[in-house]
């Protein structure tokens, strides 16, 4: 493992739960390894700077940041040619194997895997990791490893064209990341409302993780509540008119795309009126 920060600390904590690796080594860019089980517990090795992996070794990943991709190619490349039967494989989730191409002309055969998961803590995020889909592509010796691994984690593999990672990331953005700040949104109008953030916050993520198991037992459509779903058109009226101009616009934006979605479900004059209110606010 080249580079030991969140995504590859879990995901080499993830494998060593899963009893799919015999050894384990992390490269890193500092003298000393961060704090974690893997090296407080002498489960993984550490080794400051770059150097050729040793023969014997079943795979090479790289989770650095993708604008340095090309760069940790380069200067593996230059420590020598590829051990026997050694892939390497990169965690990004935009780029294919192309900013590999530097090792890939010294034997290395090419792939990537790229967690459609939120790693957002280097030991926490092991779990998480477990069970999820994985987006892979690359050469067949690559494939075939890459292949172990997400079966050893429980995973899925999602097979993406390379010219059509960046919809798949985009769509790990709109699922997660966008997630996260409008829960953030609606923890701070909950504040505004009164209500002390201590008993706020938990009271949103139960809300929120309501929603999500709601959407994985019944689906989108059975799983969607709310106003604009029973066309109450003045409890959206009076939404848009309480909340500040930037408040009601992002209300506004949400609302017009889950009108879509339950139109069909709405007498054709109540859909008329709520597309009117959020037409005001955008």
């Amino acid at each position: 493992m080249v580079g030991p920060g969140r995504m590859g600390l879990a995901l080499g904590y993830a494998l060593v739960h899963a009893e799919a690796v015999k050894s384990l080594v992390y490269m890193g860019r500092r003298p000393d390894p961060p704090s974690h089980p893997l090296f407080h517990q002498g489960i993984a090795e550490y080794r400051y700077g770059l150097e050729r992996p040793p023969e014997g070794t079943t795979a090479l990943f790289l989770t650095v940041p993708e604008p340095v991709l090309p760069e940790i190619a380069g200067a593996l490349a230059a420590r020598g040619p590829a051990p026997e039967g050694c892939p390497v494989i990169h965690t990004s989730g935009v780029q294919g194997g192309e900013p590999l191409a530097a090792l890939n002309r010294v034997g290395y055969r090419v792939g990537t895997l790229h967690p459609f998961q939120d790693v957002a803590h280097p030991i926490t995020g092991a779990d998480r990791l477990l069970g999820a889909g994985f987006a892979v592509s690359g050469e067949r010796e690559a494939l075939s490893v890459i292949r172990r691994i997400v079966d050893a984690l429980g995973g899925r593999c999602l097979l993406i064209p390379t010219h059509r990672r960046p919809l798949y990331h985009a769509a790990g953005v709109l699922g997660s990341n966008y997630l996260v700040v409008l829960m953030s949104e609606a923890l701070r109008l909950l504040v505004q409302a009164g209500i002390p953030e201590e008993d706020a916050f938990p009271s949103l993520v139960a809300l929120a993780r309501g929603a999500v198991e709601n959407v994985a037992e019944l689906g989108f459509s059975t799983a969607l509540t709310g106003p604009i779903g029973r066309g109450d058109v003045d409890t959206v009226d009076l939404h848009l008119r309480t909340l500040s101009t930037s408040d009601a616009s992002l209300y506004a934006d949400l609302g017009r795309l889950t009108l879509e979605r339950t139109r069909a479900a709405i007498p054709p004059e109540v859909a008329d009126q709520l597309e009117t209110l959020f037409q005001r606010h955008t």
